[in-house]
C-alpha cells in the first residue's frame, strides 16, 4: 500500500470521526434542549400544585377558628346553663369564684406559620422556574447549540407561557418604575 492511500485512509477516519462526533454532540444537546423543557413544565406544574395545595390548607384552617368559636359558645352556654339552671344565677353579686372556658389563640399562630410557610415554599418553587428558564435560555443561545437549536426548531414550547406568578402590587411597580410605601392596616 503506498503513502498515498495511507493518507487518503488517514483523512477519512479523521473526517468520519469528526461526522461521528457532530453527530454525537448534536444529539446529545437535542437530548439537552428535550429535557430543559421538559423540566421547565414540570416545575411550573409544580408551582401550581404548590400554590393550590398552600391555599387549600389556608381555606381548611380558617374554618378551624369558627367551628371553634362555635363549640366554645356551646359549651360556655352548657356550663353556665348547668350552674343556674336554664334562667342564669338571680344573684346580684355572684361571690363564688367561676372558671369560664377561655380562647386559645394557639390555632391563629398555626395559621400564620402555615402562611409564612407556603409562601416561603411557594417562593422557592418559583426561584426553581425562573432558574430553570435561565439555564435553558443560555443554551439556546449559546453557540454551538444554538445552531443545533434552530436547525430542529426549538423551542417546542412556548416557555414564556410558563413565568412566575405575580400580584398586582408588583405588576403596577415594575410598569411604572414607583413603588410607595406598604400599607399594614
Amino acid at each position: 500500500m503506498s503513502n498515498n492511500w495511507k493518507i487518503a485512509f488517514s483523512v477519512a477516519g479523521v473526517m468520519l470521526l469528526v461526522f461521528i462526533l457532530s453527530i454525537a454532540g448534536c444529539v446529545s444537546t437535542l437530548n439537552d434542549f428535550v429535557a430543559q423543557e421538559a423540566g421547565i413544565e414540570a416545575q411550573y406544574k409544580q408551582n401550581q400544585n404548590n400554590y393550590s395545595n398552600y391555599f387549600n390548607k389556608l381555606k381548611e384552617m380558617a374554618q378551624v377558628p369558627d367551628m371553634y368559636a362555635a363549640q366554645l359558645q356551646k359549651t360556655y352556654n352548657s356550663a353556665i346553663s348547668s350552674r343556674y339552671g336554664e334562667g342564669g344565677s338571680k344573684a346580684v353579686v355572684q361571690f363564688i369564684q367561676e372558671h369560664n372556658p377561655t380562647f386559645d389563640a394557639t390555632m391563629y399562630r398555626q395559621i400564620m406559620q402555615t402562611i409564612e410557610a407556603g409562601r416561603n415554599s411557594f417562593e422557592a418553587d418559583q426561584k426553581t422556574l425562573l432558574d430553570k428558564k435561565r439555564l435553558y435560555d443560555i443554551a439556546l443561545n449559546s453557540f454551538p447549540s444554538t445552531l443545533y437549536a434552530k436547525m430542529f426548531g426549538f423551542p417546542k414550547k412556548d416557555i414564556s407561557k410558563m413565568d412566575i406568578v405575580l400580584n398586582e402590587e408588583t405588576e403596577k411597580a415594575f410598569d411604572s418604575k414607583k413603588a410607595g410605601p406598604i400599607n399594614l392596616k
